[in-house]
């Protein structure tokens, strides 16, 4: 009896000694699952909360998208060129795809010429040509001869051209037909050469009109050149385009097609004319004038009683205007384009008409700051109102601001 009672204790001890360990060991267990779970729920947390903040970012992108692509920003490489600028032009219906090419020819044209002028002192393309007089009765100088050639080589290169009218040239060129358009192109290639010698600013004048179909080539030279005459010999209100460019510290070509005027700047490092100059406006009034006075004393009584005024402290708030005359149409008229004033080259009692050229300077000059918001005349009419009689008529010509050029007829008109 003692025994069994004595087994029966043992084998109960024995049963809690291993329920012991596996007691301990469960308890374990489900401490560490807690934990884990406990450390799972506090990592998906912090997760969730970050898909969501990510969800509402990518909401925001989503609404803000169409507002981000409307923006453009403009690359730090992208430039306007002179060739852009009539592709632009082109695709807006302002001007065809003929017009846009003798443009590009001027253009090239340009190009060629400030090369040699800025090579002239070492290229010896300085000093008279030894060709004589022009049509003009002036000593043609030798980059004359260069940048008439240079003009004309690339207008008829075009195929676009019908007519070249040249100041160089004694009678309008008709391009053969079978090179040949249809645009009449005037142009002075190199104005104030006189200046070259010295390194003073020169540019070149052009302006183009309507095609003619009336002017062609043919057997009958005689009659052609008539037509050709009298289909250049268009009053400046009819034209297309009118332009100069600039050659100086820099090379500047300015351009209007009848909606604005433009500057394009010669980046020499690509060798393309930049858009510099956006819409460019005269100013309505400008206290300087551009006149010859070496002529004061050949002037007819308004011309001086205006320019007397001029000089007159006590009319202009104790300041006179001042006087700026380089002596080259170009550079004179770009400064009173940009400055605002007044050019001016009258008539004299040795040069009754003065000694500007209608079609080749008067009329683009004047039509370019007609476009800028200035105003041309002769001081009794307006420029681009008359209607050329001879393809080397010359008129007297006040170019600039509104205000200053309507002051100078004023003294015509009392």
């Amino acid at each position: 009896m003692a025994l069994a009672q004595r087994n029966a204790v043992n084998t109960k001890c024995a049963a809690q000694r291993q329920a012991a360990p596996r007691a301990a060991i469960g308890s374990v267990l489900v401490a560490q699952l807690r934990q884990t779970a406990k450390a799972v729920r506090a990592a998906q947390q912090p997760a969730a909360q970050r898909s969501v903040k990510a969800q509402c970012t990518q909401a925001v992108a989503v609404e803000t998208a169409p507002a981000q692509t409307s923006s453009y920003n403009k690359s730090q490489y992208e430039i306007n060129t002179f060739t852009t600028y009539l592709l632009q032009e082109e695709r807006q219906g302002k001007l065809d795809s003929e017009l846009a090419t003798v443009l590009s020819s001027i253009q090239l044209a340009c190009k060629q010429i400030t090369a040699a002028v800025g090579r002239s002192g070492i290229s010896s393309l300085t000093g008279v040509a030894g060709t004589g007089e022009n049509i003009q009765g002036e000593e043609q100088k030798k980059l004359d001869v260069i940048s008439n050639d240079i003009f004309c080589n690339c207008l008829r290169s075009t195929g676009r051209t019908g007519v070249i009218a040249s100041e160089e040239e004694a009678t309008p060129v008709a391009v053969e037909e079978t090179t040949s358009g249809n645009y009449i192109v005037v142009f002075d290639p190199l104005d104030g050469s006189s200046n070259i010698d010295a390194g003073i600013s020169v540019g070149s004048i052009f302006g183009i009109y309507e095609p003619s179909e009336s002017c062609i080539v043919d057997d009958k030279l005689d009659q052609s050149l008539e037509a050709c005459i009298t289909n250049v010999c268009q009053p400046g209100k009819n034209l297309l385009a009118a332009g100069y460019c600039l050659y100086s510290s820099s090379t500047v070509l300015v351009l209007t097609i009848g909606d604005g005027v433009y500057g394009f700047t010669l980046d020499p490092l690509v060798g393309e004319f930049v858009l510099t100059h956006n819409r460019i406006q005269v100013p309505e009034v400008g206290k300087i004038y551009a006149f010859n006075e070496g002529n004061y004393q050949l002037w007819d009584e308004p011309t001086k009683q205006y320019m007397d005024s001029l000089k007159d402290p006590s009319k202009w708030g104790g300041k006179p205007y001042s006087a700026r005359y380089i002596g080259s149409l170009v550079g004179d008229f770009h400064r009173t384009l940009l400055y605002g004033g007044i050019y001016g080259y009258p008539g004299d009692k040795k040069n009754k008409n003065g000694k500007l050229r209608l079609l080749y300077e008067c009329a683009p000059m004047s039509y370019i700051a007609e476009q800028a918001g200035g105003a041309g005349s002769t001081g009794r009419e307006r420029v681009l109102d008359i209607m050329p009689t001879e393809v080397h008529q010359r008129v007297p010509l006040m170019v600039g601001s509104k205000k200053e050029v309507e002051y100078y007829q004023s003294f015509y008109n009392n």
